[in-house]
């Protein structure tokens, strides 16, 4: 008799091996657009450099973008709201990520358009990007706004977790509902929206709280970008969209990119996270008293203890669930990808940092999804958005590469 699994054995890992590499084909052959990472102040607060060697200290590093195949990068522009000159932290950290491209003109390369992305990519050059995250970077004032997008800010969410005096965020509408002086936005926010679209800034409704988004979604006139969250349905976490606000992006035109936090596509992660807090309790008391954020407390304690973090994280399969929700809901031409590397403190396993985007594609192929899709997915629907946001003026049409 014959033993069966003689065969199907090596039949199987040849069908994954052909898959792999099919998948790796349409993943350089694509234009990978990134639309949040916040390196920018990870080099600052750590005293490093991106296009240095960071493995082991930082998801991203120059060289691991390439290698990821990461071909347009929107850098986060970001401070907390007890920075008390959030607009100066924005540029010095404009002036940081320039200062990275202007040493590498032959790797890096300043983009302002979505005809740029396309032209440098073409050249091998990695697509430089600011994306501005939080209104408060602003300082109520439209001048600075427009300061930052002569700067190549090419997108501004309305708010961080603090909310603006313009606009409120998911965490204050969630947790502060009945202090707030008021909910969603101001006649002053509706008039920053519209000179948005006006400049051609990308109007970014990750962070902001329902109210805010359903007022952003009914002032705008150009299609929204939702730069890092996940499916609330999937993950019922405040930065994630409910179903009928996946729907409204797609009848905007919008685009919605997917975090990779695990604590915004594992639904238990939370639960595990405060098991783990809990077992250093009197270390987080003490460093709460240090810096009252939450998130600086967080992170610390994943750095030190990395083997306790490692078995918190979520498997990879997860992330592509929260994409094939989006797909189901909303459509394939409204789902991207918004990683947050830099930004989190735990990822799915086999997501380590920017080199392993093609890690994604594999799991694409895998679930079915045609190589058309998959380049809409990795890049063709943000060109798609950035492109209808652009002043009427430029002309450019992009269709998906």
């Amino acid at each position: 008799m014959i033993n069966r699994c003689f065969w199907v054995m090596p039949l199987l890992f040849l069908s994954m091996t052909v898959a792999a590499q099919r998948a790796k084909k349409i993943h350089f052959k694509s234009i990978l657009v990134d639309t949040h990472n916040d390196i920018p102040e990870k080099a600052l607060d750590k005293g490093v450099s991106f296009d240095q060697s960071l493995k082991g200290r930082t998801h991203s590093d120059l060289q691991r973008m390439k290698e990821g195949g990461v071909d347009a990068q929107f850098f986060s522009i970001w401070c907390d709201g007890h920075e008390p000159t959030p607009y100066a932290m924005a540029n010095r950290q404009m002036d940081t990520v320039l200062a990275w491209t202007n040493r590498n003109p032959d790797k890096m390369q300043q983009a302002f358009t979505a005809g740029d992305i396309m032209n440098i990519s073409k050249q091998k050059k990695l697509a430089v990007l600011f994306g501005v995250e939080g209104g408060h970077m602003i300082e109520n004032d439209l001048n600075k706004l427009d300061a930052l997008y002569k700067r190549g800010a090419r997108y501004m969410t309305l708010t961080w977790n603090n909310s603006t005096d313009w606009a409120t965020s998911a965490l204050d509408e969630t947790t502060k509902a009945d202090s707030l002086t008021h909910k969603g936005l101001t006649d002053f926010g509706k008039q920053i929206v519209k000179r948005m679209n006006e400049l051609g800034m990308l109007v970014d409704l990750s962070h902001v709280g329902e109210k805010t988004f359903w007022d952003a979604i009914a002032t705008t006139t150009k299609p929204v970008l939702v730069s890092h969250s996940c499916v609330y349905r999937l993950c019922p976490h405040r930065r994630n969209l409910k179903d009928e606000q996946l729907k409204a992006v797609a009848k905007n035109g919008g685009v919605i990119h997917l975090n990779f936090f695990s604590g915004f596509l594992d639904s238990t992660f939370d639960a595990r996270s405060a098991a783990f807090t809990a077992r250093h309790k009197t270390e987080m008391d003490s460093l709460m008293k240090l810096n009252p954020e939450p998130y600086f407390m967080q992170v610390y304690l994943f750095n030190k203890y990395p083997d306790e973090v490692r078995g918190l994280r979520p498997p990879l399969s997860l992330l592509l669930d929260h994409l094939d929700y989006i797909v189901k809901m909303a459509g394939v031409d409204h789902v991207g990808l918004g990683s947050d590397f830099d930004g989190v403190n735990s990822l799915p396993l086999g997501l380590d940092g920017v080199e392993d985007f093609p890690r994604i594609t594999v799991e694409l192929v895998k679930r079915g999804y045609h190589k058309k899709e998959i380049r809409k997915i990795l890049g063709g629907n943000l060109l798609r958005v950035f492109a209808a946001n652009e002043k009427q003026s430029t002309g450019l049409l992009v269709s998906n590469p």
